[in-house]
C-alpha cells in the first residue's frame, strides 16, 4: 500500500480517487481500448514544464496504485523540491492502458497541489527573517481540502482551522447574529471545552478593545489599513501579550511583508488555495515493453 503524507488519511484519499476515476473513466477509456492492443506495456516519464515547488508525488503514486496495483511508480523527486523546466520527477512502468487511465487524474492533482505549494513558497520567501506565520483559510475546493492544505504545508506555510468544528472563529455575521462581540464570546466560552481557542474578527479599534475586554484568545485584524493595524497590534501586545494577532483581507505578495512588519503574529491568505496557477506537468510514454506498440 502506498503511503500518504502526514495529516492525510490514506483511506479517505483512496475513496476520493476511486470517485474521481469513475467520473473520468465512465464505462471505459474508449480511445485507449480502440487504438492500443490489450497486453501492451510501456514505460513513461512525468516531467515538469515550468519552475516551481513540487507537491503531490505520494498522491500520484496512490492514483496509479488504485488504477492498477501492478504498475511500478518510481519517484525521482520529493514534495517540497524546487523543480525546473524539463526535470523528470517520476517514472511509471506497466500496462499501457493502466498508465493512460491514471495519467490525467495524477497530473491534475499534482499540478494543482504544486501550484498551491509554489504560491505559498513565494509568500513564505517574502516573509524571510520575520517571525510571522503564514496560514491558509477554509477557501478550498470542495472535496480537495486535505490535499490543498497539505500543499500549503509543503510550500512552507501552516494551516488555519480545518473546518467549522475544530475552532471558534467569530466573524462579522456571528457578531451581528448574537448582538455583539461580548455576547458571542461569552456564549462560545460556555459551549466549548477549555482546550479550544476563540478567535474574533475585528474591523476597527473599538472592536479590538471589545475583543480584548471579553478575553478573546486570537484577534483578527480584517482589512485594516497598515497604520491602524500597527496601532491595533501595539494595543493588543501591551494589554494582553499572550493574545495572538492575525491579519487578513486583501493580502498580496507585494504587501505581505509590510503587513507582517505591523507586528502581527499570523497572516491568513485565502488566495493560497483559491487563486493560484497550476504548475504545468506532463506524462510521456517511451516505447513498448513487449508485445504491442505504445
Amino acid at each position: 500500500m502506498a503511503g500518504t503524507p502526514g495529516g492525510i488519511g490514506a483511506e479517505t484519499v483512496r475513496t476520493q480517487i476511486r470517485a474521481w476515476l469513475a467520473e473520468d473513466i465512465g464505462s471505459g477509456d474508449i480511445t485507449s481500448w480502440a487504438t492500443i492492443p490489450a497486453g501492451s506495456r510501456s514505460s513513461a516519464v512525468i516531467h515538469v514544464k515550468e519552475s516551481g515547488i513540487l507537491a503531490g508525488i505520494p498522491i500520484a503514486r496512490l492514483v496509479f496504485e488504485v488504477v492498477d496495483a501492478s504498475l511500478a511508480f518510481r519517484p525521482l523527486a520529493a514534495d517540497g523540491d524546487r523543480v525546473a523546466k524539463g526535470d523528470v520527477i517520476a517514472e511509471v512502468e506497466g500496462s499501457t492502458h493502466s498508465i493512460l487511465t491514471g495519467e490525467r487524474l495524477a497530473l491534475n492533482l499534482m499540478q494543482r497541489m504544486s501550484g498551491i505549494a509554489t504560491k505559498t513558497r513565494a509568500f513564505v520567501d517574502a516573509l524571510e527573517g520575520l517571525p510571522t506565520r503564514l496560514v491558509d483559510t477554509r477557501k478550498t475546493t470542495p472535496g480537495h481540502r486535505q490535499l490543498e492544505k497539505y500543499a500549503v504545508r509543503v510550500g512552507g506555510g501552516f494551516n488555519h482551522r480545518f473546518g467549522l468544528y475544530d475552532a471558534v472563529m467569530i466573524k462579522d455575521n456571528h457578531i451581528k447574529g448574537s448582538g455583539g462581540i461580548a455576547g458571542a464570546v461569552t456564549a462560545a466560552r460556555h459551549a466549548i471545552p477549555h482546550t479550544m481557542k476563540i478567535e474574533v474578527e475585528t474591523e476597527s479599534l473599538e472592536q479590538v478593545e471589545e475583543a480584548l475586554a471579553c478575553g478573546a484568545d486570537i484577534i483578527m485584524l480584517d482589512n485594516m489599513p497598515h497604520e491602524r493595524m500597527r496601532e491595533a497590534s501595539s494595543i493588543i501586545k501591551a494589554r494582553s501579550p499572550h493574545v495572538i494577532v492575525e491579519a487578513s483581507g486583501n493580502v498580496r505578495l507585494d504587501t505581505v511583508r509590510a503587513i507582517a512588519e505591523c507586528g502581527v503574529d499570523v497572516i491568513s491568505v485565502g488566495g493560497l488555495t483559491y487563486s493560484f496557477q497550476s504548475l504545468d506537468i506532463s506524462l510521456d510514454l517511451h516505447g513498448k515493453k513487449g508485445g504491442a506498440p505504445a
